[in-house]
């Protein structure tokens, strides 16, 4: 017989070489329709074998071979083999199938495990017996009674790609004579617990599953019935009925068993833990599965069940209290990990946690033949766990602690063990393979093929109303065990519906709708459907997950917002894609590649308790066709809310992309699928290309953290109908220009590092753009801000491209691609740009003009950064330092390519006296500058004009990295000081000349420092020690920012508030105070430079951080100490627990540290900005509390008591608690303000009433997120995010009705718009952006137009909008954004700009958003009610301008 293959095969598969090589078509999409037949009918005895070229690793299962009676040139292909009936018998995994039904588990080898180069073969003798043959060697039988005409069949499904036929001939004599099974043979032990009789030691003997006994000479042993002729399932039944696996008679001392030995319990679950250890009645067969299911848990302990094998034979062992106290011969698995003897081996073996595990759920586990132990978690294979296990070892369950019960699932009961296989599963669908008719979006729901719920449902639901309804009859009791699935599967383009007919108000959550490939009468139903690990796609909340795992997370109407009467629906479409309905609007794509005949699945979750499927789709919509060029209907909550319905970009991702890319949402996102298992093919390029100066800017949607490397972007030249798509965009040679990471790439070359951004470190929600200037320049844009000239000389017509490489997974275009418009715009970026910090306060340092030919000075002086090589970096100060002036830089870049690092020091070389730069003559490194006498630091060696004079000093400079903070310093006794983050390191040289400079070396891994120091000096004669008068401390040297600790002298007595109050903070430093406790006596404290160098019994609370004994125990405890203002009170507490409290301002921040030891004592260490503190004695009035006037209660007004003392705070903050001296976003705020050359006399004299609401100050007040004002009172929301600054209140107006009795609201506009309104003191039509005043007919009742009084016919009447939230108020539809740069720091930022205004009530109209959000803008306030419309002269009062800078 030919060895060829039939030319008719699956839809996905190419046939080459002869016909007799298969390669499934898109391998790493498509995981099935990749089954061929043998070209003519077999042969008895000849065994039709093919070898595996080629697998991948993004699927699970492999090969399937078997044979059919099927006719190929008749047959309607299947998608996969398990789905041929009319006499097919297949062997997938180590299972075999008839006609798609399981009659024999655990046969001969595992085919998923078989690698390329094996060779598989299959064979029917003339018995009529099915033989499987692994690389020569015969399986045995797998099964008997085939027909005589039967065609060979292989399915190339889920790994397998590609094979090819090698041979069809009889196998040689020596190999029939010889008939040795496959790993399907094994050894013994001498003694069971149970004793076997022949048949049962002969069923066993022949496979792994003791199935291969009937064959042809299948077992190994000589019993008489080895020969018999006894069939498969026979076997099978004495398997069952004599060696099954149960659980041992002797077992741990509170264990009962029931069931026949197979459910195993703990007695007294409330009152004990342990003591439940349960092993198998016999050892385990090599490839047989141990399984188990939950039947029961309790919620009272910590820990739960544990499963693993041992050596120990239950007889003789003398049963433990836990199986992990066993120090010989266990294997457990506990938690996630695995432990060996009682030791942990394995901290993290696999995803799961068995102390995770619900009811209902299963673990297995197997030992392989070849000595490797796996588990399983409901039947995923989780992995070797063990790679030599013994080959006799017992089953053994330990119900520890939350594990109360379980049942051992018999591996060849197949309603299980079908859950497991994905392949048998798919088979078990009564209709999969036949041929379906093309059905409408109609169905008659008179037929007998109607759409129903079926019977087998989750344990808290019912189906009622004929199968056309579900519930949860106790839907207060319990919010989930609630799934249900349809009857039938569905048919392609076939919509699922249904109505939510009743809901619950008591839980979080609501209906989740789906597919998946599980038949509902042998599935076992999880308590939620989200739980289920394969097959299953489901719509949850907003987004979309795939087998427990979220594949979308802003994807369409969040189902949880959903009502009683609402609709929800679901269909597959005959290309694969799964869509969802929401009351009948289709929400797009929501995945791909969703195999064919899927069950509908409706979980009945938390608040939804009853649904009724929907027959009427005659209302539906069609189904929306993909259309890259166009838009997609979708809904405000998908993807495309990015680009937002105010784009007018007709900029899109090309229909043609990468292999693993997906283009959905109109064309505005792209994403990577199976963004776990693949890392590239995933390039996406514009459909056109990019015009002079326009922006193609994309936003980051979705990143995983299993890969190294990110997004690449760039442009090319390659018009997408000429480019073969390559696997990473870099990997092209030619008219492509790329960035990576910091790397700038031409034609896949290097041609520049270390650019003014990192793509790598991008995050979820970065902007990325990219825009080819007229002269041919290439920008980069992150976050909006232009990062410079990436690369010139660029062809006119070039094609933005997306590489979703490693981490990045989603992105869609935004809003702001298009035609930049730079009329608002004060930036000026030069031709070298990179990411400008801000220089300290102050008289910063400055460095010299004169610098290495390699180096760029950035940011007037205060940043140089090295742009080539990994020399020529040497820097100088700009002027001579003073005695004892310290000169700081901070570590900006490093580039780990190369070796060496910073040098620092001090020279006598002026640079004024040097040629002008670039100096090409300068040394191109720091120890070769010889020309002056040069004192520098070397890495850890200090050297004089080049010579070593002392060796291991300090740190090494090689170990700086980004942050770190390197200084030198003259001080007035000639000696050289090297500072390091602060710390005084000590003398490095001595005998230093007067009149010298600071210099530094930008060499090897250092790219790029910034000034952190100043100039700024007191008089000496006020540099003195730590001081205290009577109740202050204060550190006098302003030129030093350590050397400030101070500890009271008596100890912290429990329950007493230690407070005080910050005095004075210096600009000229960077961070600020920190304070704790100690365990011992200052008495025998030796104080260092900080209090971070405490490290013997020392609690100390930094920044937002606590450290004990110098090592970080917490994270964001409470505010940022840094950014405490002047006048802050801080405060510490031991309770009577020994617990120490931070106070701020009187209010407890909570737990800090445990077990302070007693006696403790309260230290301050005056560090950085923080220059004096005053001991509080006396109890301080927290924030919060009455400010401003004094007034009795009888005076409050109604809304101040509706308010609450704390209203004050927000009108009439306290001086001491205003921020506005020291927050950085304040003062960036301010700058801003100054921009827009508003005169001064709009805006209140006195700063105070100025608040800024950044995080740090609002956490710091104590402030609320809302209040209450007005009669009647009425909410709103604080302008978390925003700085407000006071306004001037006109005389005329009546301030106490307008702060007290009238409510505040938020306006958005335009920076244009700002001075005739505040000329006016209110807002007026036509000044503010079209979207936030708009003139509106006055009409009457009967529609017809009514002059108002005193208004002349026809006039229309402006209308304002406004907010109680700046949340809708501030959205950039409203408050359109600008660029600015800020004169201090040079950086460009983008502002927004609104007015806090007092409104008369009675004078708005309350009512829904008009922007079309599907979701909710502010918590507090729904999208009916979140938007006031006024239309009355003189009815609000501009109190404050906002603004908001990114």
């Amino acid at each position: 017989m030919a060895a060829e293959l039939h030319p008719r095969s699956g839809k996905l598969i190419g046939l080459s070489n002869s016909n007799r090589t298969a390669r499934r078509n898109q391998p790493v999409q498509e995981f099935n329709h990749g089954l061929v037949l043998s070209k003519e009918p077999l042969r008895d005895r000849d065994v039709f074998t093919v070898r595996i070229d080629k697998k991948v690793n993004s699927w699970s299962g492999s090969i399937e071979i078997g044979v059919t009676a099927l006719d190929p040139a008749a047959l309607d292909f299947p998608s996969s083999a398990t789905g041929l009936k009319g006499g097919s018998w297949i062997v997938s995994g180590c299972s075999v199938l008839r006609d798609g039904r399981s009659v024999l588990e655990e046969y001969g080898r595992d085919l998923d495990q078989l690698a390329e180069g094996d060779r598989v073969g299959i064979q029917r003798n003339s018995r009529g017996e099915l033989h499987l043959w692994i690389n020569g060697q015969d399986c045995g039988a797998a099964a008997s009674g085939l027909p005589p005409k039967l065609w060979a069949v292989v399915d190339l499904y889920g790994k397998c790609t590609q094979v090819t036929v090698v041979s069809c001939e009889p196998p040689p004599p020596s190999a029939e004579r010889e008939r040795e099974t496959i790993d399907c043979s094994h050894s013994r032990p001498d003694k069971f617990p149970n004793n076997l009789d022949g048949t049962g030691a002969a069923g066993s003997g022949g496979g792994a599953g003791g199935a291969g006994g009937g064959g042809e000479g299948g077992n190994t042993n000589n019993s008489p019935t080895g020969n018999s002729g006894v069939g498969a399932g026979a076997l099978m039944a004495g398997m069952t009925t004599n060696d099954a696996l149960l659980f041992h008679e002797k077992c741990g001392t509170l264990i009962k068993l029931s069931n026949n030995n197979k459910t195993a319990e703990r007695r007294r679950p409330l009152d004990e833990f342990n003591n439940g250890v349960v092993m198998t009645n016999r050892p385990l067969r090599h490839n047989e599965m141990f399984e188990i299911r939950i039947d029961k848990l309790v919620d009272k302990w910590s820990g739960s069940i544990e499963i693993g094998v041992t050596t120990h034979n239950p007889n003789n062992l003398d049963y433990p209290a836990t199986m992990t106290n066993l120090r010989s011969g266990t294997i457990m698995m506990s938690g996630c990990g695995i432990l060996t003897n009682g030791k942990g081996t394995r901290r993290e073996y696999c995803e799961f946690s068995l102390d995770e595990l619900q009811e209902g759920d299963h673990i297995g586990l197997m030992r392989k033949a070849s000595g490797a132990l796996h588990f399983y978690i409901n039947g995923i294979d989780q992995g070797v766990a063990a790679a030599q296990t013994p080959g006799v070892v017992y089953g053994v369950v330990d119900l520890y602690g939350m594990a109360v019960k379980v049942t051992i699932v018999h591996n060849h009961n197949h309603s299980d063990r079908l859950r497991r296989n994905n392949a048998i599963m798919r088979a078990l669908s009564p209709d999969v393979g036949r041929p379906r008719p093309t059905l409408s979006l109609t169905p008659d729901t008179e037929g007998p093929d109607r759409l129903l719920f079926h019977p087998n449902c989750g344990q808290k639901a019912a189906i009622i109303g004929d199968g056309r309804t579900a519930l949860r009859p106790h839907a207060t009791d319990d919010f989930n065990h609630g799934v249900v699935l349809s009857s039938r599967p569905l048919r392609s383009n076939e919509v699922f519906q249904v109505r939510i007919d009743k809901m619950v108000d008591k839980w979080a959550g609501s209906i989740e709708i789906g597919v998946t490939t599980h038949n509902p009468a042998y599935l076992q139903l999880p308590s939620t459907m989200t739980n289920l690990r394969s097959g299953t796609w489901m719509m949850t909340g907003n987004g979309v997950m795939h087998n427990g795992t979220t594949i979308l997370d802003e994807y369409g109407h969040n189902l949880d917002r959903l009502k009683a009467g609402d609709t929800v629906g679901v269909v597959r479409k005959e290309d694969g894609s799964l869509h969802f309905f929401v009351n009948g609007v289709a929400q797009g794509p929501a995945a791909w590649n969703v195999p064919p005949s899927v069950y509908a699945v409706v979980d009945l979750y938390g608040q939804a308790a009853q649904a009724t499927i929907m027959d009427d789709m005659v209302d539906l919509p069609p189904l929306p066709e993909d259309n890259s060029e166009g838009p997609t209907a979708m809904s405000p909550g998908s993807p495309c809310s990015v680009a937002g319905a105010t784009t007018t970009t007709d900029l899109r991702f090309h229909q043609l992309h990468g292999t693993n890319a997906v283009i959905t949402n109109g064309g505005r996102t792209a994403l990577r699928q199976n963004c776990r298992s693949e890392f590239n093919d995933a390039i996406v390029i514009s459909n056109r290309c990019l015009r002079d100066g326009e922006l193609f800017e994309i936003i980051i949607q979705k990143m995983v953290d299993r890969w190294s490397g990110s997004i690449e972007a760039g442009v090319t030249a390659i018009r997408p109908e000429e480019l073969e798509f390559p696997n990473t965009m870099t990997d092209i040679d030619y008219d492509t220009w790329m960035l990576s990471g910091t790397a700038i790439m031409q034609d896949g070359n290097t041609m520049r590092n270390n650019y003014g951004c990192d793509l790598d470190s991008l995050t979820t929600g970065s902007r990325i753009g990219m825009m080819r200037s007229a002269c041919g320049d290439l920008h980069y844009y992150i976050n909006g801000v232009d990062q410079g000239v990436a690369c010139s000389g660029l062809p006119p017509e070039v094609f933005a491209v997306i590489d979703l490489y490693g981490q990045c997974v989603q992105v869609s275009i935004t809003s702001s691609s298009g035609l930049l418009d730079n009329s608002l715009c004060t930036s000026n970026i030069t031709e070298k740009s990179f990411p400008i910090h801000s220089p300290v306060a102050g008289v910063a340092h400055r460095l010299h003009s004169k610098h290495g030919k390699n180096v760029v000075l950035l940011g007037e002086g205060c940043q140089a950064v090295r742009v080539g090589g990994y020399s020529h970096g040497i820097v100088f100060s700009a002027k001579e330092l003073k005695a004892d002036e310290l000169f700081e830089v901070r570590i900006d870049e490093v580039d780990e390519q190369w070796s060496g690092s910073l040098h620092i020091g001090l020279t006598t070389l002026a640079p004024p006296e040097l040629p002008s730069c670039p100096l090409s003559g300068l040394s191109p490194s720091l120890p070769q500058l010889r020309t002056k006498v040069t004192w520098l630091l070397c890495g850890s060696e200090v050297r004089r004009n080049g010579v070593l004079q002392r060796q291991n000093y300090g740190c090494s400079l090689d170990r700086l990295t980004v942050g770190n903070r390197v200084g030198v310093k003259r001080c007035s006794d000639d000696t050289m000081h090297i500072f390091i983050d602060g710390e005084d390191v000590g003398p490095a040289a001595t005998a230093v000349a007067k009149n010298v400079y600071a210099v530094l070396d930008l060499y090897g891994r250092i790219t790029a420092v910034s000034i952190v120091s100043s100039s700024l000096m007191e008089d000496m004669e006020s540099v003195k020690a730590p001081s205290l008068s009577s109740e202050s401390y204060s550190r006098g040297e302003v030129s030093s920012y350590n050397q400030g600790l101070l500890v009271t002298a008596q100890p912290l007595a429990r329950q007493q508030l230690f407070q005080f109050q910050i005095d004075r903070l210096n600009p000229s430093w960077t961070s600020s105070l920190s304070l704790g406790v100690i365990g011992h006596s200052p008495d025998r404290l030796n104080f260092p430079s900080t209090a971070c160098c405490l490290k013997r019994s020392a609690w100390l609370l930094q920044r937002d951080s606590v450290f004990h004994n110098s090592l970080k125990i917490c994270e964001n405890y409470g505010p940022n100490l840094d950014t405490c203002p002047e006048g802050t009170v801080l405060g510490l507490l031991v309770d009577a627990n020994s617990c120490l409290h931070l106070y701020v301002n009187g209010m407890d921040q909570g737990v800090a540290a445990q077990d302070i030891p007693s006696p403790c004592y309260p230290f301050i260490d005056l560090y950085g900005q923080c220059e004096q503190v005053t001991i509080v004695t006396n109890n301080v009035q927290a924030v919060g509390g009455e400010s401003g006037e004094t007034r009795c209660q009888g005076d409050m007004e109604k809304a101040d008591m509706v308010d609450g003392i704390k209203e004050s705070v927000c009108w009439t903050p306290p001086p001491e608690v205003n921020p506005n001296k020291t927050c950085e976003y304040q003062a960036l705020c301010s700058r801003f303000k100054d921009l827009l050359t508003l005169p001064d006399g709009y805006f209140n004299e006195d700063a105070k009433y100025n608040l800024c609401y950044c995080e740090s100050c609002h956490k710091l007040r104590g402030d609320e997120a809302y209040y209450k004002r007005g009669e009647p009172p009425r909410d709103y929301a604080l302008p978390f995010g925003w700085c407000r600054f006071a306004l001037r209140i006109k005389p005329h107006c009546e301030v106490s009705n307008a702060l007290k009795k009238w409510h505040i609201a938020y306006h958005g506009t335009s920076v244009g718009s700002l001075r005739r309104m505040l000329d006016h003191s209110q807002l007026l039509a036509g000044t503010s952006s079209i979207f936030s005043v708009s003139p509106v007919k006055v009409e009457g009742p009967n529609g017809y137009s009514e002059p108002e009084e005193n208004c002349a016919p026809g006039r229309e009447v402006p209308r304002v909008r406004l907010s109680p939230t700046m949340r809708y108020s501030g959205l950039e539809i409203f408050a359109p954004k600008v660029q600015f740069r800020d004169p201090r720091s040079h950086r460009c930022h983008q502002a927004q700009v609104g007015f806090q205004v007092c409104v008369r009530p009675g004078s708005y109209k309350v009512g829904p958003q008009t922007l079309g959000h599907s979701e909710a803008l502010d918590p507090r306030f729904s999208n009916s009610e979140i938007e006031w419309i006024t239309k009355e002269q003189g009815g609000t009062l501009l109190y404050g301008l906002l603004i908001r800078v990114e």
